[in-house]
């Protein structure tokens, strides 16, 4: 694992971004195509903007997997990470090889069963990813499980998940905010060859200094990120001021 930091949000989401485009254009020069994840949440937008804007990237080399989705989760909801992504990345990039959504609305188990399929085939070369302000890994809360071998789980949201989720303006009350989510695994994440990790804003300042600079712990979700010999953290001056 390698920490970069920048002076503001914006810097940190445009290297993420160009870090995150060369190693995707690597794949492709390399295996003739790169799979990808995806994540969302407000942490992303800067580094998926600096994503879609690259126009040296053949996105129809590229197979993009999603990251994780509430349980019951309508597209049309303005919280749905599916309509997140069809709107700041599908939409806005030509002719993808492949999109493969998590659909909250279907049987939680069968979903989980079906992506678990399709992601074996396709080993990842690239994962955009963030850490919470409770230090989780995708929806992988603490106490996180890091030996789950299945790669995508039903999992159960903390308070301070559900907490977050509303103060970024998702929900309206927390009471809105769903109680379980599917989610990509930590092992599945870690088996991603190389791992793009966007953390900005003092919000998380805690969390990146719990996962990124004490000892890994299932407490600290994010900390098994410090195992991954291909992880770069970019962080700005808030999100690092506590390190």
């Amino acid at each position: 694992m390698r920490i970069e930091k920048s002076e503001t949000r914006e810097a940190l989401g445009e290297k993420a971004g160009r870090l995150g485009a060369a190693w995707i254009k690597e794949a492709i020069e390399t295996r003739g195509e790169a799979n990808i994840i995806l994540a969302t949440g407000q942490s992303q937008f800067e580094t998926m903007e600096t994503l879609v804007n690259d126009k040296e990237i053949d996105w129809s080399k590229v197979r993009m997997f999603h990251l994780d989705e509430y349980i019951g989760m309508p597209i049309t909801h303005k919280a749905s990470f599916r309509k997140y992504l069809t709107e700041r990345f599908v939409n806005k990039v030509e002719g993808l090889l492949d999109v493969v959504l998590i659909n909250g609305e279907n049987n939680p188990e069968e979903e989980c069963t079906r992506l678990g399929k399709k992601i074996a085939e396709f080993p990842i070369d690239v994962a955009f990813v963030g850490i919470g302000e409770n230090g989780h890994l995708a929806f992988n809360d603490p106490p996180a499980d890091f030996e789950v071998e299945d790669a995508y789980l039903v999992v159960n949201l903390d308070a301070q998940c559900r907490q977050q989720q509303l103060g970024e303006g998702w929900f309206e009350t927390v009471d809105d905010v769903p109680l379980q989510a599917i989610s990509m695994s930590i092992k599945q994440i870690m088996k991603s060859r190389k791992i793009v990790c966007a953390v900005p804003d003092s919000r998380k300042a805690k969390a990146v200094r719990a996962c990124l600079s004490e000892p890994v712990s299932v407490m600290s979700p994010a900390s098994i990120l410090q195992q991954h010999e291909h992880c770069v953290v970019f962080l700005d001056k808030d999100s690092a001021s506590l390190l």
